[in-house]
């Protein structure tokens, strides 16, 4: 809740919608649910193991995400992509734990594959309800669209494109004439502002959009002082299509609310869930790879003279300067700054360390890093301080990813972006992928990633 106190004002955070309070328990539910069904169909006892077992589950897909409004195909590639990547963790945990012997492995079997099946028929059947719902007349709401332009269009498109909602679309008010206003609207204007709170009335109308631009106040300010004779809810949209959204959200800054346009993902509970989970999966898997490392800084020591590890200095949060590891995979490297950045062919770089930089494996120190809280497991990763310098001058909104700590693979590494960026269109292409992370980070994308990660180091041979 907002409160403006000087004019005792009071803004209203929106209510979470009922679908998505169903949806979040709905995912969690199945899930153990599937589990304890299929233990007690093989009449195999729940222990404490499988208690704990339900518990993590539940703690890792909760909330569940709100799919109703997606479509069919969508919604099965995520549910089964979100499963999958689940499923890996929960391998992982297991077999570093050596607790995979606790579970009976056709249990294991039809939980795995009963789970993303019954969360698809929920979601398919919870969508159908809704739309049968919505589609009822007693159900049904009369919108109008105030701005005839290309951001009301986006408006109109919006609500008639889901079928969940309920809302009739009738048409849009507009003082311009045709040929001023967005073509795709040209057939369904009704008429002007001075005629819309008339239309309202006579017509029943349930809710209006106001899209008109901010240089348009006095008339925004018109238009809501004759709707409020209305019985219509009233919606301002404004208009911030023209620039990058990185986790739009209201907020409330001592009793004004704010609309945030450029934040981090990671606030509040999110940065809890984040930070703790970079340490549980990096712990773990220090855990496991600890042969590994043994083996490799014995080899980097037997390749050439020098220290094992080698130090960069990187930007992190907030375009702090860090301190990064990494095996060191050239000769006569020391560990002040790099002048320049080491090509695929450098003659610097080891027969040895040509093979841990082109599986990735030179990366595997930065797991220290998460540990020490410079880094995370994914997120964008760190550039040289150079390439920063260079580059925040010639691609829009570069330093948007030093909102969030660097990560040892990240969104751009998996979609092919790995390696050298030797062009401004390879670097702005990476950093295309960067922004989006921001924009959509969840924990089950986080997953994704790591799993799809594992795939790569294993099966590309594109990167150096």
């Amino acid at each position: 809740m907002f409160e403006d106190r000087s004019t005792k004002r009071i803004f209203y955070s929106a209510p979470q919608s009922v679908t998505s309070m169903v949806a979040a328990f709905l995912e969690p539910a199945i899930t153990v649910g599937v589990y304890l069904g299929a233990a007690t169909a093989f009449d195999e006892p729940v222990l404490r193991a499988d208690l704990t077992l339900c518990l993590l589950v539940f703690a890792l897909t909760f909330p569940g995400r709100n799919r109703f409004g997606d479509r069919p195909l969508n919604a099965a590639v995520d549910i089964s992509v979100s499963w999958a990547s689940l499923l890996v963790i929960l391998a992982l945990c297991g077999f570093a734990t050596r607790s995979l012997s606790f579970f009976d492995p056709v249990v294991l079997a039809w939980w795995a594959l009963l789970t993303p099946a019954l969360q698809w028929l929920a979601f398919y059947a919870g969508r159908r309800l809704m739309r049968q719902v919505a589609a009822q007349p007693a159900n049904r709401r009369l919108a109008i669209v105030v701005g005839a332009g290309p951001l009301g269009v986006k408006v109109s498109r919006a609500f008639q494109a889901r079928g969940d909602i309920g809302l009739s679309f009738r048409g849009y008010f507009d003082d311009r004439f045709d040929e001023r206003i967005d073509a795709d609207a040209a057939s369904q204007r009704l008429g002007g502002l001075a005629e819309v709170a008339s239309y309202v009335r006579e017509h029943r109308i349930d809710e209006v959009y106001i899209t008109l631009p901010l240089g348009s106040q006095p008339r925004i300010v018109a238009l809501l002082e004759q709707l409020q004779g209305t019985t219509a809810s009233l919606f301002y949209v404004p208009d911030v299509f023209g620039i990058s959204i990185i986790q739009g959200r209201l907020m409330d800054m001592n009793g004004v609310p704010v609309v945030g346009i450029c934040e981090t993902p990671f606030t509040g509970t999110n940065m809890v869930a984040k930070r703790l989970s970079d340490i549980v999966l990096a712990s773990l898997i220090l855990v496991l790879i600890s042969p590994i490392l043994a083996l490799l800084a014995l080899g980097v020591k037997l390749s050439s003279p020098g220290p094992v590890i080698f130090r960069q200095r990187r930007n992190g949060l907030a375009g702090e300067e860090i301190v990064v590891y990494k095996f060191r995979s050239m000769r006569s490297m020391d560990n002040g700054p790099v002048v320049k950045q080491a090509t695929k062919d450098d003659p610097r770089i080891t027969p040895f360390g040509a093979f841990i930089r082109r599986t990735s494996l030179d990366e595997l120190p930065q797991f220290v890093n998460v540990l020490q809280g410079r880094m995370s497991i994914v997120g964008p990763r760190p550039h040289a301080v150079a390439h920063n310098e260079q580059y925040r001058e010639i691609i829009k909104a570069y330093m948007v990813r030093h909102k969030v700590k660097p990560g040892i693979t990240g969104w751009a590494q998996v979609n092919g972006h790995r390696g050298e960026t030797d062009t401004v269109d390879k670097m702005r292409a990476r950093v295309e992928y960067d922004l989006e992370y921001l924009r959509n980070w969840s924990l089950g994308l986080d997953l994704q990633i790591i799993a799809r990660t594992v795939k790569l180091v294993f099966f590309d041979r594109n990167a150096y």
